[in-house]
């Protein structure tokens, strides 16, 4: 295998943008992150490739803005294997697509039973590709020659990959519900900065009490600080495991806290001020926490029920609808319609309760034409048996009244 050079000056830049601009066809692109061991989710690596033209590999944070790069390239179709992974760091640098074709949502789409890109590659391409360095920290300089001929191969089968998937996609006449997926996941937004992101400590709801609540979160921000200054992935510094022990611990002192076993990490000791600085202020602040928080969404399935046996109800019909037709249509009944949507028509479902109804509630909420098409009805219809079956219940119950 030939030795892969990185791209990471200027002039190897501009270059690199010429040979691009002599290929043909569309343009094959991913991006190594450094995802477990960095804060940030910058690409550290990105690769390109193109017929005619070959295979780049880019240092980002070498070449910093690719803004000419992207320039050239945003008129072509570009070719990502599960793109809502690479979309954010890519264009945080200037390089964001006008039309992409996404292998892994095609294999979805399709029905395939592993989506995965060496999988897929294996199974339509017949070639086996290894991915040992997945999970590898490409914020690592110099990269070593066995991760470059990784991350090449990540994107040199990739416009081979979509020839073949497109094929396979006009068979099963599923095209156009493809360009719709794509269209979807190339203007999808970013979601809105959490609240509370600190509630998403893992362990968080084994704590007990406001005040090791206070404290938890204090950790969390104190932690989360660091790790920003630092770039460093905060689990790293500190698991979350042990931000958890400390505040079921509730320490009455720093030596008390530095004494804890269970208070684990690269940074427990080195940062103990730090880490008694939130403590305290956990445990002093006036500002308490909410137990659990009222949110805008419905409630865990788990106790519908309880809650709103009628919903919980419905809820079940539409799966088992769904489930249904996955098997009918071989596409997955996440990719059929989001699971959230279908929760909340459960939970509160258009009056009157018809397809018609439903396909619109289902637009409403960001389902795309496709979705409404072959769900609407499949869920009115659900919906309408289990309100029916709950009705007959209840009279069933009401004329057999307890001899108690």
């Amino acid at each position: 295998m030939p030795e892969r050079a990185v791209i990471d000056s200027a002039s190897a830049y501009r270059s690199a943008i010429d040979t691009i601009a002599s290929g043909v066809g569309p343009i094959a692109v991913d991006a190594e992150r450094a995802s477990g061991f960095r804060y940030s989710q910058r690409a550290y690596l990105i690769q390109v490739f193109r017929r005619e033209a070959g295979t780049f590999l880019f240092d980002a944070p070498a070449i910093g803005d690719f803004g000419a790069l992207g320039d050239l390239i945003a008129p072509e179709e570009w070719v990502l294997h599960a793109a809502s992974q690479d979309l954010a760091c890519l264009r945080e640098v200037g390089l964001d697509p006008r039309e992409i074709f996404d292998t892994e949502l095609a294999a979805r789409l399709l029905g395939l039973p592993k989506v995965g890109l060496g999988t897929v590659v294996e199974d339509l391409l017949g070639i086996h590709l290894a991915k040992e360095h997945s999970a590898a920290d490409w914020s690592t300089r110099p990269l070593p020659e066995s991760w470059l001929d990784y991350a090449a191969l990540d994107v040199e089968l990739l416009v081979d990959l979509r020839d073949r998937l497109a094929d396979l996609l006009e068979e099963a006449g599923k095209s156009a519900i493809a360009r719709q997926e794509f269209l979807a996941e190339l203007s999808k937004q970013p979601p809105a900065p959490r609240a509370e992101p600190w509630r998403r400590l893992s362990g968080i709801h084994s704590i007990k009490g406001l005040r090791s609540l206070a404290v938890a979160r204090s950790l969390w921000y104190a932690r989360d600080a660091l790790a920003r200054e630092l770039d460093i992935a905060p689990g790293r510094l500190v698991p979350d495991a042990s931000l958890t022990a400390v505040a079921k611990a509730m320490p009455a002192s720093r030596s008390e806290l530095a004494g804890l076993r269970s208070f684990t990490g690269r940074a427990s000791r080195s940062e103990l001020d730090r880490w008694w600085a939130a403590v305290h202020e956990g445990q002093t602040t006036e500002d308490l926490p909410v137990m659990r928080p009222n949110g805008d969404g419905v409630p865990p399935p788990r106790a519908w029920a309880d809650k709103n046996p009628a919903a919980d109800a419905r809820l079940k019909a539409a799966k088992g609808a769904l489930g249904e037709l996955s098997g009918e249509l071989s596409i997955p009944v996440e990719n059929l319609v989001t699971p959230e949507y279908v929760r909340r028509l459960a939970w509160s479902p258009p009056e009157p309760l018809d397809a018609a109804s439903v396909a619109n509630a289902l637009l409403e909420l960001g389902a795309r034409p496709w979705q409404r098409d072959a769900v609407s009805a499949r869920l009115a219809a659900a919906f309408v048996e289990a309100a029916q079956a709950t009705a007959s219940d209840e009279t069933g119950a009401s004329s057999h009244p307890s001899n108690d």
